[in-house]
C-alpha cells in the first residue's frame, strides 16, 4: 500500500480523493501498488463527508508520517502552500500540484529542492486543467527543438469571447453570465487582465526552453477593452479574436514571452476552440506544428491530470512499473465496422434516390460530381449493405 495526502479539500482537492478512491484498481496496476489517501489537510470541518476520518489540521502529522509517500498540493497561492511544499519536499515526498502561481514563481526552486533531496515535483494540472501538455512538451517532444508555444490557455476569457462572438453580448454581459455559471471568480481580474494567461505561459517556457522565464518580465494585457466593433471586423474577414499567451526562441536563442488579443483567420485551428475550452500549440524543428485541445478546468478534468502526476512520482520511484503492453488476443478485438457514426457519402444518385436507401438525410450539394449527403447514425455494416450496388464515389465516417 502506499500513502498520499491531500492539501485542501476544495473542488481540485475532493476531486482527487474521489478519482483515488473511485479508480483504485486500476491506479493499482499503474503503478504496482495500491494507493491510497492517508490524510486530508483542511481548516474547514466536514463532517458529513464519507473521508471524514482522514481529515487532520496539522502539518506535521503528515511530514513526520514516513508511510506517505506523496503530498498533493491543491491549496493555491504562494503563501502556505509554498511552506507546506519545501516542507514535504525536505521530507523525502514528491509532491504534486495544480498550483500556477506558486509553480510559475517558484517552479526553478522547488524542483532543485525535490532533486537535493530525491523527491518529485510535478504539476501537470497546473496547465490546460484536464488536457495533457508539460509531459508531452519535457518528455514526449524531448528529442525535439521546440521553437513556439502558444495558446488559448484561460477557459473563462475564451468563454466571455466566444459570447461577445457568437450571441453578441457585451464584455459586462458575458463576464457576468460567466460569473453566473461559475466560469469566473467573484473577482474575475487574474483571468480578464491576463495574469492567469501570463502564469501559464510562463510554465509553458520554462519547459519548452529550459529557462526559467519570470511572470514579471512577461508583457501581459486582458481582454477588457475589447469592443463589438472589434469583433465585428475581425468577422468581416472570417476571424475570431482570442487571448492567447504565446512565447518564441528566436535563432539566436533569446525567448520572447507575452500575453495579448490576437486576430485569428479561421485557417487557424484555435480560431475554432470556443466556451472554456482550451487549445495549445507546440511547434518544433522536426514535428513542425502540434495540437493538444480540451477542457482547461473544471473538477474532474484537473483531478484527473492530478492524479496522473500521483502515478507518474511513484512510477518513477517504482522502475518495475513503467509503462507496458500486453499482446491482446481475438477475445479482445472488435471489426469497426462494428462502431456507430454518421456518414458523409458522395455518389452517382439524386436526392430523392439518397432518401430512398438512407430514410432522413442532409444533402450538401448535387452537382456533376454526384449528390453529397449526410446519413443518421448506423453501423459501418448497415451503411455497406445500403451502398450495394451504389456507384458511391467517397464514404467517410462523421465524427461529431
Amino acid at each position: 500500500m502506499i500513502y498520499a495526502a491531500v492539501l485542501g479539500y476544495g473542488t481540485v482537492g475532493s476531486g482527487v480523493v474521489e478519482l483515488l478512491d473511485r479508480n483504485r484498481d486500476k491506479i493499482a496496476k499503474g503503478v504496482g501498488d495500491e494507493v491510497a489517501v492517508k490524510y486530508i489537510l483542511d481548516v474547514r470541518e466536514f463532517p458529513d463527508s464519507p473521508y471524514a476520518s482522514l481529515f487532520v489540521k496539522d502539518f506535521a502529522v503528515i511530514e513526520a508520517d514516513p508511510e506517505v509517500a506523496v503530498v498533493v498540493e491543491t491549496i493555491g497561492g504562494v503563501g502556505v502552500a509554498q511552506t507546506f511544499t519545501r516542507r514535504a519536499l525536505e521530507a523525502g515526498k514528491s509532491v504534486v500540484t495544480s498550483n500556477k502561481e506558486l509553480v510559475s514563481e517558484f517552479g526553478c526552486e522547488l524542483l532543485a529542492l525535490g532533486k537535493e533531496h530525491h523527491a518529485c515535483y510535478l504539476f501537470e494540472a497546473s496547465v490546460g486543467g484536464g488536457v495533457p501538455i508539460l509531459h508531452p512538451i519535457s518528455v514526449c517532444l524531448n528529442g525535439d527543438e521546440l521553437t513556439e508555444v502558444y495558446g488559448i490557455v484561460n477557459g473563462t476569457t475564451n468563454y466571455i469571447l466566444t459570447q461577445m462572438i457568437q450571441n453578441g453580448l457585451s464584455f459586462e454581459t458575458a463576464l457576468r453570465q460567466a460569473q453566473e455559471l461559475g466560469y469566473a471568480e467573484r473577482n474575475p481580474s487574474a483571468d480578464v487582465n491576463g495574469v492567469d494567461t501570463c502564469r501559464k505561459i510562463c510554465i509553458l517556457a520554462d519547459l519548452a526552453f529550459g529557462k526559467n522565464i519570470a511572470p514579471s518580465t512577461v508583457r501581459t494585457e486582458g481582454i477588457a477593452d475589447i469592443q463589438m466593433a472589434d469583433i465585428a471586423a475581425a468577422a468581416s474577414i472570417h476571424a475570431h479574436i482570442k487571448l492567447i499567451g504565446r512565447t518564441v526562441r528566436g535563432e539566436d536563442g533569446r525567448i520572447a514571452s507575452y500575453v495579448a488579443p490576437h486576430v485569428l483567420l479561421m485557417e487557424n485551428l484555435l480560431a475554432h476552440v470556443e466556451d472554456v475550452f482550451n487549445g495549445i500549440v507546440v511547434k518544433g524543428g522536426a514535428t513542425g506544428e502540434t495540437m493538444f485541445y480540451g477542457k482547461g478546468a473544471g473538477k474532474m478534468p484537473t483531478a484527473t491530470a492530478v492524479v496522473s502526476d500521483i502515478c507518474e512520482a511513484l512510477r518513477r520511484c517504482r522502475a518495475e512499473a513503467f509503462p507496458h503492453w500486453e499482446m491482446a488476443g481475438e477475445e479482445v478485438l472488435a471489426d469497426p465496422d462494428e462502431l456507430v457514426n454518421r456518414w458523409y457519402i458522395r455518389a452517382n444518385m439524386d436526392h430523392d434516390e439518397a432518401a430512398v436507401l438512407f430514410g432522413d438525410v442532409t444533402v450538401l450539394q448535387t452537382d456533376e460530381n454526384g449528390t453529397a449527403f449526410l446519413t443518421g447514425p448506423m453501423s459501418g455494416f448497415a451503411c455497406a449493405e445500403k451502398l450495394e450496388g451504389v456507384d458511391a464515389l467517397a464514404v467517410y465516417r462523421v465524427l461529431e
